[in-house]
């Protein structure tokens, strides 16, 4: 599992999101800026932020929740 936080600079979701998902993942995870890749800008531009598992291509959209980020990434009682 190879996890990245698609999002943008200046998004206040973004931010929320990367706080929920370092609870899980304290060693934090690969941030990619949307804006900086034009294959990510166009797939997510409306979506963002996106937990995206590279690996499997599997993706968690906002809204989520802790409860959310553990059963993406398949961890139990993250924090």
């Amino acid at each position: 599992m190879r996890l990245m936080l698609l999002s943008t600079s200046g998004c206040h979701l973004c931010e929320q999101a990367e706080i929920i998902i370092n609870a899980c993942v304290p060693d934090g995870i690969e941030t990619v800026d949307i804006a900086e890749q034009e294959q990510w800008q166009e797939q997510y531009a409306v979506r963002i932020p996106v937990l995206y598992d590279s690996e499997s291509g599997r993706e968690l959209g906002w809204p989520f929740n802790l409860a959310d980020v553990e059963a993406f990434i398949g961890r139990v009682a993250c924090m």
